[in-house]
């Protein structure tokens, strides 16, 4: 018994240890691993410096072995790219691209901008499709002192005859330009001249009154090391303008506006105001480290005026408070459809407001207002802080922080619906309605509200159980005593706070 105690215990320690060791080894292969993706994103921002198609006479490639040869299909040409050097000290990886031509025994180094990183042992192969693609796929990274490998699992394509690299993934973005014809309903790629946007998603599209297009933000990403992408909001601007003279040419500007310029951001929302001027209108900031994403969404209005190059921020300027008319030995009333109905005599008592409105289809609307104390000169008693209220002491109606909203003008009205923003994991999706007079740029007023605790979020889950029930609700079918239950959920929570009733019955503005 003894003697089996001791074999049982030595075991239990070799495993322990062994368990020990490949936890070590463990760690320092990660350690390794994120050494070399930093070396690759290194050799990345070297490349990305070269912004410009450089095609250069040269002789013949330096030593190299696992590089890639391949047969143009359509020209006497030769491809060749990237492949690994070893001097016996230190291991040399390429991604440089040369072409041979057969007939004249000459070579050219072509730099192309956004290439892909280092790598040897890499698969490619060559096809015709669009004048001529080299498809790279995968392939190795080494450490400088050859001893520790990085494996790539990407694919890349070449597009011989426009130069031009592009990395496949489950995520492309574009930079093309297409127009369609109204009458001849059909599409027709352009061409512009001049330098355009680089490759994004997101971005926003409005047209200036002289028939110009104004390009402004967007969205990409980036692999920055092993299967860690870092996202891109980009802030620039551009102009898309028909070359004068030339029916069907246009022309790409980059325009740097001034002004109080909105922060960088993605699902903003845009469109045109009465004015001309663009008008955006809320959006996300995402502040990514490492693999952790946060967003931060935003509520404010930004106007761009493209005559002036200019941007300005959209205040609005809050309701106006109707004064006090007192006539002789009683109380005033002005006069229309408003009345105003003043309680107390003091100069410190509060004051309440009854405005009677007209909507167009002829219904009367009664809004009932409490306002602040007035003090001895007849203004609103307040201090100097920022609470949230409007000069009529009441609290402002606005609409909360959200991306990828839908906003429409019509009659100098904005119309703003909708949106999602996110808590913690939960991603709420809104359905609200909202209105500003563009020409008073007073308040905002609600048409429909929603109470976001109503939305039903479905955690995520593995169970097969759970999946079906998820697809029962999805698809609508509910048992007697779920509906039951979901009624007397819905009559125990607390409503949303009314906001300002009926846009319609604001005035009209035309444009």
């Amino acid at each position: 018994m003894g003697k089996k105690g001791k074999k049982e215990k030595k075991g239990r320690g070799a495993e322990k240890t062994a368990a020990k060791m490949e936890k070590k080894v463990s760690k320092r292969s990660q350690k390794e691993e994120e050494d070399l993706e930093a070396l690759i994103a290194h050799f990345q921002a070297l490349d990305a410096r070269k912004t410009r198609i450089v095609e250069t006479p040269c002789s013949p490639p330096s030593p190299r072995l696992n590089a890639s040869l391949c047969a143009h299909p359509e020209k006497e040409e030769l491809i060749l790219f990237g492949g690994e050097y070893f001097n016996g000290q230190k291991t040399f990886l390429y991604n440089e691209l040369y072409i041979y031509n057969i007939r004249k025994d000459a070579w050219t180094k072509v730099e192309i901008p956004n290439p892909p990183p280092r790598r040897c042992a890499h698969q490619a192969v060559m096809v015709p499709q669009g004048g001529g693609q080299l498809w790279i796929f995968g392939g190795e990274f080494a450490s400088p002192d050859g001893e520790h490998f990085y494996h790539y699992r990407d694919l890349w394509v070449l597009h011989l005859a426009t130069r031009t690299w592009e990395q496949v993934r489950d995520y492309i973005y574009y930079n093309d330009l297409y127009a369609f014809n109204l009458d001849a309903f059909t599409w027709s790629r352009l061409s512009p001249s001049g330098t355009g946007p680089t490759p994004r998603s997101g971005c926003q599209m409005t047209v200036t009154a002289q028939g110009s297009i104004v390009i402004y933000g967007g969205y990409s990403k980036q692999r920055v090391r092993k299967d860690v992408d870092r996202g891109t909001q980009h802030s620039d601007m551009f102009l898309l303008k028909a070359e004068e003279g030339r029916e069907g040419r246009w022309a790409w500007t980059r325009v740097n506006p001034s002004g109080a310029k909105p922060t960088p951001r993605s699902g903003f929302s845009v469109a045109v105001a009465p004015n001309h001027q663009t008008l955006l209108f809320g959006g996300v900031c995402d502040d990514e480290e490492d693999e952790s994403l946060e967003g931060h969404f935003l509520s404010d209005l930004h106007f761009y005026d493209p005559v002036r190059n200019r941007w300005f921020a959209g205040q609005l300027k809050g309701p106006k408070v109707e004064k006090r008319r007192r006539r002789r030995g009683k109380k005033g009333e002005p006069r229309g459809a408003n009345k105003q109905e003043l309680k107390g005599t003091g100069a410190q008592e509060p004051l309440q407001v009854v405005r009677e409105l007209v909507a167009e289809d002829g219904t009367v609307v009664t809004i009932q207002q409490g306002l602040a104390a007035l003090g001895p000169a007849g203004q609103a008693e307040s201090d100097d802080s920022d609470d949230g209220t409007n000069e009529a002491g009441v609290p402002a109606v606005e609409p909360s922080p959200r991306s990828s909203a839908m906003l429409a003008v019509k009659h100098g009205r904005l119309y703003l619906y909708g949106g999602m923003f996110e808590a913690g994991d939960r991603q709420v999706t809104l359905s609200d309605l909202y209105c500003l007079d563009l020409h008073k740029m007073e308040e905002w007023t609600v048409l429909v509200e929603m109470d976001p605790e109503s939305q039903e979020w479905l955690e995520e889950t593995d169970s097969e159980e759970d999946s079906d029930e998820a697809k029962g609700a999805e698809g609508g079918g509910e048992s007697e005593e779920d509906e039951d239950s979901g009624e007397e959920a819905r009559e125990q929570r607390p409503s949303a706070a009314p906001g300002e009733p009926f846009a319609d019955s604001l005035p009209r503005t035309e444009q």
